[in-house]
């Protein structure tokens, strides 16, 4: 089993920034793939970035150039750099972890954009 503990949400003005934070324990395989989720109300939980073991990345279209996916190995933790906010940006943001064909879910951490 992994367990996984986001932080880092919160209420941020358009055109802010957040640092979100991701941290795994447990059973963790050396190679996986970490990344995150998000789920904006009424709308279907979408990809936002992910990033391997070894350091490759892939984003979604519609966050690519304002959101920046970084990992530490040694800590088991994955960041989600996140500048630029837009208020269709507002969602809960969900870690998740795959490894071996297993796929873990953190509890969520809410972006909220506002002024």
């Amino acid at each position: 089993q992994v367990q996984l503990v986001e932080s880092g949400g919160g209420l941020v003005q358009p055109w802010g920034s957040l640092r979100l934070s991701c941290a795994a324990s447990g059973n963790i395989f050396s190679i996986n793939l970490m990344g995150w989720h998000r789920q904006a109300p009424g709308k279907q939980r979408e990809l936002v970035a992910g990033i391997t073991s070894g350091g490759s990345t892939n984003y979604a279209d519609s966050v690519n150039g304002r959101f920046t996916i970084s990992r530490d190995n040694a800590k088991n933790t994955v960041y989600l750099q996140i500048d630029s906010l837009k208020p269709e940006d507002t969602a809960v943001y969900y870690c998740y972890e795959l490894q071996s064909g297993s796929v873990y879910w953190g509890q969520g951490t809410q972006v909220t954009v506002s002024s």
